[in-house]
Formats: C-alpha cells, structure tokens, sequence
C-alpha cells in the first residue's frame, strides 16, 4: 500500500482539479460560492454517513478523547479554509489567492518536522521550491503582485493554514487508528452544521428541484469534488509523509488549468506552460529514489584510500 500512495494522492489532486467543471455549471443556475460549498458540503456528509452505516457501523464509532480532532478538522479544515480563502479572493485577486493558498506544503512540511519527526532533506525542500514556483508560473500570481494588501496577505496565509491543517489532523486520527473514510466523513457532517445555514437555502432549493435530474449532478459533483478526492488523500496521508503527500497535491491547480484550456475552452499562457513544467518536475523529484547506499560504498572506498595513502607517507 505505500509504493500505491502517491497514486492515491496524485488521483485525487486530478479529481480536484476537474471539479471546475462542475462548479461553473452550478454558478450558471445562479448558485453562489457559499451556496455550492454548502452543496458539496453537505451532501457528502449524507453520503458519507448513510454509506458508513449500512456498510460498517463500527466506522462510525470515536473515542471521546479525540471528539477536539475532528472538530477542529471540520472546523478549521473545511469551514475556516473556505471562509478565508474566498475572503481573500476578494481583498487580492484569484491568482494571488491561490498562491497563497499553496504555501500550504511549507507549513505541512514544517508541522510534520515537530510532530511526526519527518525528516526535511534536500530532495523534500527542492521539490517543494520547484512545485511552489510552478504554481505561481501557473496561477500568474507575479504579474498581480499590486493588488497584495497585508489584510488580504494575512487571510491568504490564514486560509493556507487552515488548508494544511487536513494533512496534519489527518494523519494524526489514522495514527490513532481512525479509517480514512471515518476521518472524511466527520470533517464534512460537522462542518455542514455551519456551512449550511451560512447559505442561501432557498436558493440551494430551487436549483434542487428545478429539474428530474438535478439530485444525480449533484451526486456526481460531490463523488468527483469530494467523496472521493479526500477519501484517496486520507489514504494516502496513511501510508506516506504528510509534508510529501501536501506537495503532490500542488498537482491540483495544474489540471484545474488544463482543465480550462481543454474542457472549458480557456486561454493559457506561456508562463502557464513552464509553471506546469515545474510542478510535473516536483512531483517526478519527489518520487525519485537516490541510491545512498552506493555514495557511502564511494565516500567509504575513498576514504580507506586516504588511510592507506597516509600510512605509506608515515612508513
């Protein structure tokens, strides 16, 4: 299961970032962003849940000592990440927004170091520098760096942190013997019960029964832009380091953009093309194995080298 784990991680970086599609469907019927966060939100959690108790009730069982980590996960994960994020949209620009919202590696990366004893060594810190420029190549966030204001600045790093709180919280419910989808399914029920009266419930309404088909769309919109997307990551988070499994995810906004260019029929930049580069680079980095064995064979041959050379020099 650990050689398969970036695949899960990879996996779901790709299903977040084809959720675009649905999503601009949802704002064409007139649904805002709080709207479809509710949707996504909510209708997961029932998923979730209704699965889980005709599947295995025994998933649905927590200790009471650990009720704060799943709070906190769909509190600050779900509810505090997407508050922030949008406010942020709104006091910078989107692309400047979401490359704050990518610092999010370093502070996993960071966490992991102090709570988890995750080793940062150079390959780690090169893949990371390489996938955080990609993204700024791809979201274009340089060309927008006047519209920085240091309120929009802090909300940015505070949406990013709430982001990265997923992978730490994650891993540590599954190090207390938590299943992924346990983990999935909580952070959403509890963080419907704030999300949804945050929104425009008539509107949510309307939409649901303006057509027959309308329930099977937004059934596929939370399998693709949640469901499953954060049950591969939980499993991946299982079986791999927190600080790697963030980076891999920096995937997201690179399909998100050829997503646009090939589905939704956007323009994409240059700078786009060589951001996409740089993230691809990262992701092949991180996944490279280097043969240490064979440099300390080599620093330890050189070295009985030296002591016979010094010896001739004593005789």
């Amino acid at each position: 299961m650990k050689k398969a784990a970036p695949f899960f991680v990879i996996v779901a970086a790709v299903l977040w970032g084809v959720m675009g599609i649905f999503v601009r469907h949802l704002e064409r019927l007139g649904l805002g962003t709080m709207e479809i966060v509710a949707i996504r939100v909510a209708v997961t959690a029932l998923i979730l849940m209704v699965f889980l108790l005709c599947y295995d009730r025994k998933l649905l069982k927590i200790k009471l000592r650990d009720l704060w980590l799943f709070l906190t996960n769909g509190l600050i994960s779900v509810i505090l990440f997407n508050f922030c994020y949008y406010k942020a949209m709104s006091l910078t620009s989107l692309s400047v927004a979401a490359v704050l919202i990518y610092t999010s590696p370093i502070m996993v990366m960071i966490m992991s170091a102090f709570l988890f004893k995750e080793r940062i060594h150079a390959q780690k810190v090169a893949a990371l520098c390489c996938a955080f420029g990609g993204l700024i190549f791809v979201t274009g966030g340089l060309g927008d760096s006047a519209s920085i204001s240091v309120p929009g600045l802090g909300i940015g790093l505070l949406a990013a942190f709430g982001y990265s709180l997923y992978s730490i919280l994650g891993t540590l419910m599954m190090k207390r013997g938590y299943h992924p989808l346990t983990v999935t399914a909580y952070t959403f029920f509890i963080a419907s019960f704030v999300v949804v009266p945050m929104s425009d419930v008539p509107a949510i309404g309307v939409v649901l029964f303006s057509n027959g088909w309308m329930w099977s769309y937004l059934l596929a919109f939370a399998m693709v832009s949640a469901i499953l997307p954060f049950s591969f990551y939980t499993v991946g988070l299982a079986n791999m380091e927190a600080s790697k499994a963030s980076i891999l995810a920096s995937l997201e906004p690179v399909v998100a953009t050829l997503v646009g260019v090939l589905v939704l029929h956007e323009s994409i930049s240059v700078s786009a093309v060589v951001g996409i580069g740089m993230v691809l680079v990262a992701v092949v980095l991180l996944n490279i194995k280097f043969p240490p064995v064979l440099v300390r064979k080599k620093d330890s041959a050189s070295t009985v080298k030296r002591s016979r050379e010094m010896a001739k020099q004593h005789i």
